[in-house]
């Protein structure tokens, strides 16, 4: 059994749906299902940076050195 096709759309007026460039042949049967999209708590604002680019600048540069006490 293949993986399910899975895309997200929003409910027209009048309760229509419109899915649009499916992977499928015309003509072929396939099954439709239709649930409410959840949205889990824990991801909405749980990690805000991810899939941000990450750059470094200066990456072998010493951080706070003149704070050090030591180095004095």
């Amino acid at each position: 059994m293949e993986d399910p096709y899975r895309t997200e759309t929003k409910v027209s007026r009048g309760g229509k749906v419109t899915i649009t460039g499916l992977p499928f042949e015309q003509g072929e049967e396939v099954e439709v299902v239709i649930s409410r999209k959840r949205v889990r708590e824990q991801d909405v604002e749980r990690y805000p940076l991810r899939g941000q680019p990450v750059h470094y600048v200066n990456p072998f540069h010493g951080v706070a050195e003149d704070e050090w006490e030591v180095m004095q």
